[in-house]
């Protein structure tokens, strides 16, 4: 076990010199030095300054449940002294994935009765590739192999991950997307919903897909993912006639549906599954981040029936699959997850009191002159900073004011996401509705300190 020993300055310095982080100007970050976080317990971090920080992220999407669970931290402690790790390859499954694959088909809609697991939500979506050509292959079908995502979407950073997501600046590194990944428009209202309500603009977006169907063929067309809630994109939340809408298409021409549920999953939008809230029937499902709350990485497919039936009974070896596939300590330690969110009754929670409290919340920052929306759903949700309300106009994009405000966020004890100029939450669901006030508190105070730097700057 690691012991924190070090000054800040020792573990900065041992970290530029050795450790690269993820989508990072590494060169950048060197300069300034990593923010080295020491310890965590509920909802909040402590850093090597000892600074405490409210973690409004959830880690990252994923610690659902906060940190410092011990009956989590027991179930990885028992599995690792009883058989730590082996392998589901060789006709061979461990106990702890076989009573998992039973717990995710009991708290999935019903459509669900099979799970192939990853150690992430990239490698579910890498999944999903393969086994939606598998399963058109199988049929008879091959030149069903295109995928349609969103632009703006995010669905992970493998090869097939990043391709399927809409993100401008990962395709423009490393040759994505690869060959039959297509995007349609996101459905993102304030951005692009024009004078339209937010109603008449779901199906407009929706209807996107309808289009991008038509114009590649209905007969090249294998599937098309989105995220219920856009995660990464900044909690774009789609209007409520958007999913139902995207269904139809979906069932009309035969084409796969698939949710990403990597960050809706697990209770966050008050229903076990985003899809569930948004009103959608996947034929899969992608998860990872909250179906362990973040304690050790674990991912997977959901694969409803009627892809499953076809895989099952007429596909043979499909070829594919990870060392780490069903890892037995990571499924007990999900197993004592789910156990603990139905003991507590989070999801209900979510759905029936903190979510509608914090969308109340939330909704009183839309006074703030320097928000012109805001979004929430279950325990997630985004303030859109604007230059003028009324006329929905953004800042220029050079000032950095998501940055701006993030820095603030940081220097008053508060991590908080920004998305461009969108500034997201999505905290632990285990959290009071006193340490909702005492989040808000945060926010608005930092919105007030970005307003007051702006106005010196000139920005207003």
């Amino acid at each position: 076990m690691t012991t924190a020993t070090r000054s800040t300055a020792e573990w900065q310095s041992a970290d530029s010199r050795h450790f690269l982080h993820p989508f990072t100007d590494f060169k950048g970050l060197a300069k300034k030095g990593a923010r080295i976080i020491e310890r965590a317990e509920n909802i909040y971090l402590w850093d090597s300054e000892g600074h405490k920080i409210l973690d409004a992220m959830s880690g990252l999407w994923c610690v659902n449940v906060g940190y410092g669970q011990q009956s989590l931290i027991d179930a990885a402690t028992r599995q690792m002294q009883e058989l730590p790790f082996y392998n589901a390859f060789f006709q061979t499954a461990t106990p702890p994935a076989i009573e998992l694959a039973e717990v995710l088909a009991e708290i999935s809609p019903p459509q669900f009765q099979h799970v192939f697991f990853t150690s992430s939500g990239s490698e579910g979506n890498d999944t999903v590739v393969r086994m939606v050509r598998r399963y058109w292959d199988v049929l008879g079908q091959p030149a069903r192999q295109i995928i349609i995502g969103r632009n703006n979407g995010y669905h992970g950073s493998t090869m097939a991950g990043a391709s399927l997501g809409g993100m401008s600046g990962m395709h423009a590194q490393g040759g994505l997307p690869i060959p039959n990944i297509s995007h349609i428009e996101q459905p993102h209202w304030f951005e692009l919903g024009g004078t339209q309500s937010r109603e008449e603009f779901g199906i407009t977006a929706a209807r996107w897909l309808e289009d991008k169907i038509l114009a590649l063929g209905p007969e090249r067309v294998a599937a098309f993912i989105g995220e219920p809630v856009q995660g990464a994109g900044g909690v774009i939340v789609p209007p409520s006639t958007y999913w139902p809408e995207i269904q139809r298409i979906c069932d009309k021409y035969g084409v796969l549906l698939v949710s990403d549920e990597v960050i809706c999953g697990f209770g966050r939008t008050g229903n076990w599954f985003g899809c569930e809230t948004l009103g959608s029937k996947p034929d899969l499902m992608t998860f990872a981040k909250g179906v362990s709350s973040g304690y050790i990485p674990l991912g997977g497919v959901m694969v409803g029936e009627r892809v499953a039936k076809v895989l099952i009974e007429q596909g043979g070896e499909f070829n594919h699959g990870f060392t780490y596939s069903g890892h037995p300590t990571a499924c007990a330690v999900a197993l004592a997850n789910i156990k603990l969110l139905r003991e507590q009754d989070v999801v209900r929670k979510v759905r029936e009191d903190l979510g509608p409290y914090l969308a109340q919340r939330f909704a009183e920052l839309n006074e703030h002159p320097l928000v012109g929306e805001t979004q929430s759903c279950g325990m997630m949700a985004a303030v859109q900073l604007v230059k003028d309300k009324a006329a929905r106009q953004c800042f220029d994009g050079a000032l950095e004011v998501g940055m701006m405000c993030r820095a603030h966020c940081f220097a008053n004890g508060l991590i908080m996401r920004a998305v461009g100029d969108r500034m997201i939450v999505a905290p632990p669901l285990v959290m009071t509705r006193a340490q909702i006030d005492e989040m808000m508190a945060l926010i608005k105070r930092c919105l007030d300190l970005t307003l007051a730097q702006l106005k010196e700057l000139g920005q207003l």
